[in-house]
């Protein structure tokens, strides 16, 4: 029988299990999946840490947002946005529901192909983080000629980010601590070290000025560096600060109070970031695996903050 990770309560990772779940027939407009991969993601830990509430009558909760694998099953008209899909499909599924699983039931439409030149753990850490760095550049309007400063560059979404501003033409700053500044200037950014006197290297990097400002870690310092180095506000994005962004007038993105979700955004930009990748002009980098049965193990490992990449269970 399918196993799923679920959290029966609210609280750490040790609320973490993995139990047998029947998996439903793929109905219209669906697929089955066998999922190979599945990405973790903060997102994932905070529905059971009462991050996002702690209702008793949501438990329990199935984890996880994305993962790859191969269609078994389609239901009648099970059309993706790269047209039917057909059994044997090797796909990445984005949104899922329920993703931390042996097998899964998922709209058609949450379903792209695969591209053949990332393996499963890639595939299953491409498009999540990948569309919230799109995001953040389309929100900011980021492109040829711009500067750029990316607080977080060596966490999942700032990877991303590094690497699809630089596609558009941009020069990129991001922050990072020095152990992973050859890392960032491997993706095509000039690193900078956070912490006190960030402004001041950043001013020395980029005597030209900074235009837009993403803050992916939202911590007060890349908030108010953020304020003293972009002119225009409209120009500076958070994807985590969103207490501040409504007050000092900069733009909110995602699933936060007050933040633009950019759905629409964001489930365009699938098909681009799966070709991108497959041209390899974009790289998942995938820093640790963890079988399905120790999501546990792979949450203690990403609520410390300190991986560079993507953390994916396998099946």
């Amino acid at each position: 029988m399918p196993s799923v990770v679920i959290a029966a309560a609210y609280g750490g990772p040790e609320v973490l299990s993995v139990v047998d779940v029947p998996t439903a027939e793929p109905g219209p407009g669906t697929a089955r999946i066998a999922v190979r991969a599945a990405g973790v993601n903060p997102a994932d830990y905070k529905m059971y840490s009462g991050a996002f509430g702690s209702d008793p009558a949501k438990l329990p909760i199935r984890l996880g947002l994305e993962a790859a694998g191969v269609v078994t099953a389609v239901g009648p008209g099970a059309a993706g946005p790269a047209g039917l899909v057909q059994v044997g499909d090797e796909v990445i599924v984005y949104r899922a529901t329920a993703a931390y699983a042996t097998e899964l039931v998922a709209p058609a439409r949450s379903l792209v192909p695969k591209p053949a030149a990332l393996d499963w753990a890639q595939a299953a850490g491409l498009v999540l983080t990948g569309v919230t760095a799109w995001h953040t550049l389309v929100a900011t309007g980021v492109g040829e000629g711009d500067t750029v400063l990316i607080h977080g560059g060596a966490g999942g979404v700032g990877i991303m980010a590094i690497q699809l501003a630089a596609a558009r033409g941009a020069t990129v700053l991001a922050t990072a601590s020095p152990a992973r500044h050859e890392f960032l200037r491997e993706l095509g950014a000039i690193p900078v070290e956070y912490g006190r006197g960030l402004s001041d290297r950043v001013r020395a990097a980029a005597p030209q000025g900074i235009d837009a400002a993403l803050d992916l870690v939202g911590t007060d310092e890349a908030v108010d560096v953020s304020l003293g180095l972009v002119p225009d506000r409209s120009r500076i994005a958070t994807i985590a600060a969103f207490g501040r962004a409504g007050a000092a007038g900069i733009k909110a993105l995602g699933g936060g109070p007050g933040a633009d979700a950019g759905t629409e955004i964001r489930d365009a930009a699938r098909m681009d970031l799966a070709r991108l990748a497959g041209d390899g002009k974009l790289k998942v980098f995938v820093s640790q695996t963890f079988p399905l049965a120790d999501a546990a193990a792979a949450h203690r490992a990403i609520i410390t903050g300190h991986a560079t990449g993507k953390i994916v269970l396998i099946p």
